[in-house]
């Protein structure tokens, strides 16, 4: 099994400023202000699966028609904007991205509301990080009022399913963990709560570097990962999430 030392090391070398260039995490590095980050950091995470010579231009694509104002965008669009009807990305189709841009509309001229707030009112209510994505989830799916197809539920996968959620914990790492990558914006939970965001390639890693025997891909084998990596550091498990790429890339 790989030693606290080891991964200690490949944390400290690999959660760098060097590192942002590359990952989707540079899209938050744009803005300083709260609202455009965590809007930004939401819809770059949910584009950010496949290819990254794909991804990374469409998002680049995505924030160009948002003229680089999260906010501002999102609060004057209505239904009759044609920003995206020749918007696609692999699942996901035009009228997916305005549906989830209409959910964020309505959520961002409620009263004191925002994505902030609505993260927080699931941790409140459930205290787990998988409640707190149900909650979240569930407040996405009940305010679709037109048309979708299955790529709005890639985008914003069902949270009470057994997926990893991915990409909903590396949003959530962006936002919770402070450092020179992540922004740390949010506080009303700490970063030791948080899962490891899980894919194939971590699953295979963690095998690899024997912290798990087997990996399932699912949300409990995160959840499995993220407490062996909690002996090694129980207030902020999830920089190990830098460790294992670092150990990815030198030992390909």
């Amino acid at each position: 099994m790989i030693t606290k030392n080891r991964l200690d090391e490949l944390a400290a070398q690999y959660e760098t400023a060097d590192f942002i260039e590359s990952d989707p995490v540079k899209f938050i590095h744009r803005f300083s202000k709260k609202e455009d980050i965590e809007i930004a950091g939401f819809l770059s995470s949910m584009f950010s699966y496949g290819n990254r010579k794909a991804f990374l231009p469409k998002l680049e694509e995505l924030f160009k028609i948002m003229d680089e104002q999260p906010l501002n965008y999102i609060l004057k669009f209505d239904e009759t904007f044609k920003d995206f009807d020749n918007f696609d990305y692999r699942f996901s189709k035009g009228c997916d991205i305005k549906e989830i841009i209409l959910i964020l509309n309505k959520l961002y001229k409620e009263q004191n509301s925002s994505l902030e707030a609505l993260f927080a009112y699931g941790w409140q209510q459930q205290k787990t990080v998988k409640g707190m994505l149900c909650v979240v989830c569930d407040y996405f799916y009940s305010n679709i009022s037109n048309e979708v197809t299955k790529g709005f539920y890639h985008l914003i996968p069902d949270a009470h399913k057994s997926s990893a959620l991915k990409r909903l914990n590396m949003f959530l790492r962006w936002m919770i963990r402070d450092g020179v990558v992540d922004k740390g914006i949010w506080s009303f939970m700490p970063k030791s709560e948080l899962i490891i965001p899980l894919d194939v390639h971590v699953g295979k890693l963690s095998v690899k570097t024997g912290l798990i025997a087997k990996s399932n891909g699912d949300f409990k084998t995160a959840q499995m990962i993220t407490e062996v990596l909690k002996q090694f550091d129980n207030n902020d498990p999830i920089k190990y999430d830098f460790a294992l790429f670092g150990y990815g890339v030198n030992n390909k």
